[in-house]
């Protein structure tokens, strides 16, 4: 197979959405909107997240094995943060801890 080759524009574009992602989180962090800010501010990491695997990890224009790959290590993650938020949530309910 050949590799695919980006131009430097498509590099600049989304260094630029990383860069407006960055202060959008800043901003966010700056604006009090009580339990929100945690699920905007994680919006925007996975948003950035995406752009970086996506053009500079070439993952884009990669086999769909690779496809699978990436899709399953945010599965992953999503399992990953599903059990943790359940350990560190377990006793708030006054009762509920056996």
């Amino acid at each position: 197979g050949h590799a695919h080759i980006a131009p430097a524009s498509m590099y600049y574009a989304v260094f630029a959405a990383l860069i407006v992602g960055t202060v959008l989180t800043v901003a966010a962090a700056k604006v009090d909107m009580g339990l929100l800010n945690n699920v905007v501010m994680l919006l925007i990491a996975c948003t950035k997240a995406t752009l970086v695997i996506l053009y500079f990890m070439h993952v884009r224009w990669s086999s769909r094995l690779t496809w699978v790959v990436a899709m399953a290590g945010f599965f992953w993650l999503l399992l990953l943060f599903a059990v943790v938020g359940d350990y560190i949530s377990r006793g708030w309910v006054p009762g509920t801890l056996r």
